[in-house]
């Protein structure tokens, strides 16, 4: 995959602001693999036909990361050290959990699960507000996609207040297969949507995996077409929406509200 030279300076200002890890060269980037760091995106040398160069792309598929083949002056741009030997790695700031993970939280505590599934969150900041809301509300893990989408990076884990530290985030290739083998476990699919029915008269008690969607699109038609209901939150202002993090934030004290009634 090619990435434009404005797609690029977007890489390097997440390097110079700390919310990647970079790893430079042939020999670290592979070291690196082998001791199950993750990576989150791969550049290499359009063309490079080296060997090591060649067993990093295989092993880095094999973690599904995102690769990105580009010109030799785009990967001279990202490197710090100008011996990237064709190849320079971003490795997420902290580790990701698994669905299975997630899952087991939740059946640890002896509660019906709740988790917040992110379709396609792409500022950072609104990420970790809402793992932050997650861990305060009672959710049991963070889904979010692996493509296309914020990362679990060192700006995130900081605006969650450290919440990443005890909420887990998994990272999935396809957000509604994810959805689909949630609902094969009883798991009720919510999605937020402007045209959904109203939170209060919903029907969220019980197993939940709220969809909150982009900053500007919303959740996607595909994503939409999957869950079981949409609901809204009621609006009296006159913009007609809220920032995709508070909108979490209010949807998930609902749910909270919810379990509480039902347990008192």
């Amino acid at each position: 995959m090619r990435k434009d030279g404005s797609d690029i300076r977007e890489e390097v200002q997440a390097i110079e602001n700390g919310e990647s890890s970079r790893i430079e060269g042939r020999n670290a980037v592979r070291e690196a693999l082998r001791a199950g760091k993750t990576v989150d995106k791969l550049f290499v040398l359009e063309g490079c036909r080296d060997s090591i160069v060649q067993t990093i792309v295989r092993a880095a598929r094999k973690q599904d990361a995102v690769i990105n083949f580009v010109p030799r002056e785009r990967l001279d741009q990202m490197s710090e050290t100008g011996r990237h030997q064709g190849v320079i790695a971003l490795a997420s700031a902290y580790e990701y959990a698994s669905v299975e993970d997630i899952l087991n939280k939740a059946e640890d505590s002896g509660e019906p699960p709740f988790i917040i599934i992110l379709d396609g969150i792409v500022d950072p900041h609104n990420l970790g507000a809402i793992i932050r809301t997650a861990n305060e509300a009672g959710a049991h893990g963070v889904i979010i996609p692996k493509h296309r989408a914020a990362s679990l990076t060192a700006v995130a884990a900081k605006a969650s207040a450290g919440a990443v530290s005890y909420t887990p985030v998994a990272k999935v290739t396809n957000i509604g297969n994810t959805i689909d083998e949630l609902k094969k476990q009883g798991i009720w699919a919510v999605c937020s949507d402007m045209d959904g029915e109203v939170m209060y008269d919903a029907d969220l008690s019980g197993a939940v995996a709220l969809v909150i969607g982009n900053e500007g699109e919303g959740v996607s038609r595909l994503v939409k077409s999957k869950c079981d209901i949409c609901v809204r939150i009621p609006m009296k202002g006159n913009i007609g929406s809220l920032n995709a993090s508070v909108a979490a934030g209010v949807l998930s004290y609902e749910i909270v509200r919810r379990r509480f009634s039902k347990n008192s």
